[in-house]
């Protein structure tokens, strides 16, 4: 198996001054669920090098046993350090992409035309897109063959607006994920602020937010294997 993964390269939060980027567990957790079913992983963000992580997410509540892993293992960190220019790669070479989030990609990767025409590429040759938290914001433009927004009657989700209420940044990130899903026609699904949320709608899968993007590596393996993606009713 060959999974791209996408991570995000903007590392402003708005008009803060503030530093933002990846979240650490959303690149982490997958990273390590990919890798550890011998998965080959290919890391690629919009400017290629080492991209941006959030500040935030290194902090001592938001450490996992699989962040920690991740930064004690030199060959995890050394494909980091360099990941491949975004316009470089081709949905061809691969099985399957995932995006992390984190609140950079609500800055570059929604609105990056590389990234747009790599997932629809994606969709068109059958292959399974996993989101995850604001990583489905860089979904906003992704449209069907027939030129309709992709997420239009589709259950998705994101994280939600409680969330960012949560974390104070309401007024700050350019839209609102769960918003902008459902100005979209998606069907917004959700739990709990901070639970783990999963939803599988045809060849997208999606998760809530950073304690779901294990679980969403787990469900696009599923895909991978062949296990059936039952689309959502």
């Amino acid at each position: 198996m060959k999974i791209l993964m996408v991570i995000t390269s903007h590392d402003q939060l708005g008009n803060t001054g503030r530093k933002t980027g990846f979240w650490l567990e959303e690149l982490a957790a997958p990273y390590f669920i990919f890798r550890d079913s011998g998965a080959e992983i290919t890391l690629a963000s919009p400017k290629g090098g080492r991209p941006p992580l959030d500040p935030k997410s290194n902090e001592r509540e938001f450490r996992t046993d699989l962040t920690l892993r991740f930064e004690a293992d030199v060959a995890a960190e050394a494909q980091l350090d360099k990941t491949v220019r975004l316009d470089s790669v081709k949905q061809e070479d691969f099985d399957t992409v995932f995006y992390p989030g984190g609140h950079g990609p609500m800055w570059d990767l929604a609105e990056d035309k590389d990234s747009v025409k790599l997932i629809e590429s994606f969709l068109a040759a059958g292959k399974t897109v996993a989101v995850v938290c604001h990583s489905t914001g860089a979904l906003r433009h992704v449209k069907t063959p027939d030129g309709k927004p992709l997420v239009q009657g589709k259950e998705v989700t994101g994280f939600t607006n409680g969330e960012e209420e949560d974390v104070g940044l309401t007024k700050v990130v350019p839209f609102l994920v769960e918003d902008e899903m459902l100005k979209l026609g998606a069907v917004f699904s959700k739990t709990a602020n901070w639970g783990v949320h999963v939803v599988t709608d045809g060849l997208l899968i999606a998760g809530q937010n950073p304690h779901s993007s294990g679980p969403a590596a787990q469900a696009l393996l599923a895909a991978l294997k062949g296990e059936p993606l039952a689309r959502a009713s």
